[in-house]
């Protein structure tokens, strides 16, 4: 995946073959993320009872299953810069599927925990990451915004189609029947999808000394991304927004009926941010054409810092609820898009894949945890004000780091 492949594929690749992939994975993330990540809200209560167990012991299995993905990054991201995403991708698929299976066969805790760690490190070889490395691979700095776009909102509906078909699924099959149905969806869509379709883009037609030297390639380029301070500023400011938004995500709904809002209410405002995330996206790609693409995120980010903080003054009123949520839900997915652009920009495409792991694996863990450090603040007493407080805080963080970032010297080469 370097360079040199990237010039040659654009050219000689074909355009029907590239958006062929576009819409591929377009496809199988939405299966994927909707499958292995989005059903387990709905299937918990079900299997906390089939299983005589606390939901938060049940809970507890997804968090394990995102720190297990998190940890597979940095390795994942190697493979795939190279040998590319096919085999990868397509073994990923197989195994998430025979894991689902397993899944709908737990009878212990200790066996949904053993799953869902398979699960989480499956993830790791099928989602986001892998998915932007294969565009990142095929397409030119000014299609590749295009072709990422594509992916990340049709993936944005991930939980608009699943959560209901799965809840529609138990009401009629029961949970475990529901995970088989889900099984075989994820099966014939993804395996196919992958094996078929993905391909590592044609080298060169004639040899040339950068093409000699694709390992010499990737190891300066993740080289310079572990030395330059700019990529450890961007991890931060990240892990500061991705603790945000995973915390909105899991506490919003337990906020909105603290507020006396009704269950139904809160669901729906929640579910806004699924759908808001699409529309933050198209912001980034229409106002990058005009604007640096860290100006806009940090906008974005102190948007959201603003309306979190704004909800407990406005959060009494459904309109006011709904706009508060509307103001942090435009940047819910902005940093899975904006994360592309910013590494390619600076450290090239040879050792992508590589850097975005570096940059996934603590990102991912801070979403996965910060949700429990929520719990904690609410347990011991300190309310949903310093909760908020806290998300705010975040926000402001990684606004303020995207910012020094674009003010912070690019070191010498």
């Amino acid at each position: 995946m370097t360079t040199s492949t990237l010039v040659s594929a654009d050219s000689t690749g074909g355009e029907h073959q590239r958006w062929r992939i576009v819409a591929a994975l377009a496809i199988t993330s939405t299966v994927g993320y909707g499958t292995l990540y989005y059903a387990y809200a709905v299937l918990l209560r079900p299997m906390a009872t089939s299983l005589d167990a606390s939901t938060t012991a049940v809970t507890g299995a997804l968090t394990a299953s995102v720190l297990a993905g998190a940890l597979m990054a940095i390795p994942i991201g190697r493979w795939l810069d190279r040998h590319g995403g096919r085999a990868l991708m397509t073994a990923g698929s197989i195994t998430a599927t025979a894991l689902l299976v397993a899944w709908s066969q737990v009878q212990t805790i200790g066996q949904l925990y053993a799953v869902m760690t398979g699960i989480g490190i499956t993830g790791a070889m099928v989602l986001y990451e892998p998915a932007f490395a294969v565009i990142v691979s095929w397409f030119t700095p000014d299609r590749r915004p295009t072709a990422l776009l594509a992916v990340t909102i049709v993936a944005g509906f991930a939980s608009t189609i699943f959560m209901p078909l799965t809840g529609l699924l138990i009401a009629h099959l029961g949970w475990r029947t529901t995970l088989l149905a889900l099984a075989a969806i994820h099966g014939l869509l993804t395996v196919p999808l992958h094996a078929l379709t993905i391909r590592t883009p044609p080298p060169p037609a004639a040899p040339t000394a950068a093409a000699l030297s694709d390992r010499t390639q990737r190891r300066a380029a993740a080289r310079t991304a572990t030395h330059d301070p700019r990529f450890w500023i961007l991890t931060a400011a990240l892990i500061a927004h991705g603790a945000a938004t995973s915390t909105i995500a899991v506490h919003l709904i337990g906020y909105l009926t603290s507020r006396g809002h009704p269950a139904t209410f809160a669901a729906t405002a929640t579910g806004l941010l699924g759908v808001l995330s699409v529309t933050g996206r198209l912001v980034l790609t229409a106002a990058r054409r005009h604007l640096p693409v860290t100006t806009i995120v940090a906008t974005v980010f102190a948007v959201q810092a603003a309306a979190v903080l704004a909800l407990p003054f406005t959060g009494g009123s459904r309109i006011g609820a709904v706009i508060t949520v509307t103001g942090f839900g435009i940047g819910f997915g902005i940093a899975h898009l904006a994360t592309p652009a910013l590494l390619t920009d600076r450290y090239g495409t040879a050792a992508y894949a590589t850097i975005a792991g570096r940059l996934a694996a603590p990102v991912t863990i801070a979403r996965a945890t910060a949700p429990l450090g929520a719990a904690a603040i609410l347990h011991t007493g300190g309310g949903y004000l310093l909760l908020l407080g806290a998300v705010g805080a975040c926000c402001v963080l990684a606004a303020t780091g995207m910012l020094v970032r674009s003010a912070t010297p690019v070191p010498p080469a």
